[in-house]
């Protein structure tokens, strides 16, 4: 895609989007704390529900550690809303229906399951 791939010990590329609420983002917001960045491809899919209900689950651990939580994934902040409310998530979702973010941190290529190839 054209993008330098980002690696361990890269410094952290810009982050790009919006929260679920319009409210923009960028790294600058998480100055002074460690940001745990995850990316996951769709709302309420098993796999990513699972994820963000435990990272929910155990987010007062993390919090106390000065960890901040960002999930990221191209949904639209309409899907990002109601994934928040109806699995209570505490933390902000980015919406990244550019990819800007996620191709920042190289977190989309081609993919292989089952035999299929795909881009996620």
């Amino acid at each position: 895609m054209g993008k330098k791939e980002f690696k361990p010990g890269d410094p952290a590329p810009p982050i790009v989007g919006t929260d679920q609420d319009g409210k923009p983002l960028t790294l600058e917001d998480y100055r002074g704390k460690k940001l745990a960045l995850y990316f996951y491809p769709r709302d309420n899919t098993p796999g990513c529900t699972a994820q963000a209900c435990d990272i929910r689950d155990h987010y007062g651990t993390l919090k106390a550690h000065n960890i901040a939580i960002l999930g990221v994934s191209a949904d639209s902040a309409r899907k990002h809303r109601n994934f928040i409310n109806k699995f209570d998530l505490p933390f902000p979702l980015l919406v990244d229906r550019e990819k800007e973010t996620i191709l920042n941190y190289s977190s989309w290529g081609q993919k292989t399951l089952y035999g299929r190839i795909y881009n996620g």
